[in-house]
């Protein structure tokens, strides 16, 4: 077992809510083929091995977002070059949904760039397209913006599955990211969703210039809701040019190993989605990603706007890893 102890396998046996900032630390700085060997330990016990769910992420309604998110090039703050369109029509969104399940998807991610959830027509129209989506056997996964304990609701009683609502950073360094709302802000929606029963998709970004102390208080936030989310991505800053992020440093590859094998621990039974900034990362350097407890991606040559690598790159690393996507049970 090399330098760890049994305490610290103990994680294994029940899930904790209770963890403190300084051990997750301890964890994340454990020599890398130790903090490998614990996520492993934690994956096989909650998870199928090789297993990898596939998501497709769709951008129903694109760019002249209110929102100032230092990395974002959808915010009308920034001159990024982004094409804005408005909210898109049902059926070409289920008609993306269709070819996603026939490339092996398994759960459809559509996300508007809304600072708050609109009522009326578009949220109906958002209705119709959850609704066409679980009836395409896939689970179905929305990020609108903050919600209201009515608006989770309805989502819920139209069958969405998750809600997408990242918290991004720590509590302490969110005001570095973002100005145009709160933390306070993002976890009320977080508590409407799960008030109606649909499940929390909830993670961050690493490489925006927050420390590991940073990362770790997030993941203190993330564990302390019980139950855990039941979705976390993991992201890399992709550093887009016109944003207030484009010239900060890369991260160090090794730093998304660590951050996912973390969380893997201290949510053993969650999704970990290996989510933006996969284009930057080596096969192999993704491969020891999936060793650390990655069981999702996001599939297809686009997140939302982003650059993300296409279904013939997944499945080349597929085929020469041996892992497998998960398929559709619905």
């Amino acid at each position: 077992m090399g330098t760890m102890t049994e305490t610290e396998f103990e994680t294994n046996d029940r899930l904790r809510h209770d963890w403190t900032v300084e051990e997750l630390r301890a964890i994340h700085d454990l020599p890398l083929m130790d903090l490998l060997y614990r996520a492993q330990t934690v994956h096989r016990a909650y998870h199928e091995a090789s297993a990898v769910q596939c998501c497709t992420l769709l951008s129903i309604k694109t760019g002249h977002c209110p929102e100032n998110c230092g990395y974002c090039p959808q915010s009308a703050h920034y001159e990024t070059g982004v094409e804005g369109h408005g909210l898109l029509d049902v059926d070409a969104v289920l008609t993306a949904a269709t070819r996603a399940r026939e490339h092996g998807a398994t759960r459809f991610c559509m996300g508007a760039a809304w600072r708050d959830a609109p009522e009326g027509k578009p949220f109906d129209r958002v209705l119709e397209m959850v609704q066409g989506v679980r009836a395409l056997g896939m689970e179905a996964c929305c990020t609108l913006g903050m919600l209201s304990r009515e608006q989770a609701q309805r989502l819920g009683e139209a069958g969405l599955t998750a809600y997408n609502h990242n918290l991004d950073s720590s509590p302490e360094f969110y005001d570095k990211v973002v100005t145009t709302r709160t933390y306070d802000e993002r976890l009320q929606t977080l508590a409407h969703v799960r008030a109606s029963g649909v499940t929390l998709c909830c993670g961050g970004i690493i490489g925006m210039g927050e420390t590991v102390t940073d990362r770790m208080r997030l993941l203190q936030v993330l564990a302390g809701h019980d139950p855990h989310p039941e979705s976390v991505p993991v992201n890399v800053l992709v550093r887009v040019p016109g944003t207030p992020m484009a010239e900060l440093p890369p991260v160090d590859p090794f730093e998304m190993v660590r951050m996912i094998a973390t969380a893997r621990i201290a949510m053993p039974a969650s999704m970990v989605r290996f989510a933006a900034g996969r284009t930057g990362l080596s096969p192999e350097v993704q491969t020891l990603c999936f060793m650390a407890g990655a069981n999702s991606i996001f599939t297809g040559d686009k997140l939302l706007t982003t650059p993300n690598p296409g279904e013939s790159h997944d499945a080349e690393l597929f085929a020469r890893t041996g892992m497998k996507p998960l398929e559709l049970t619905a």
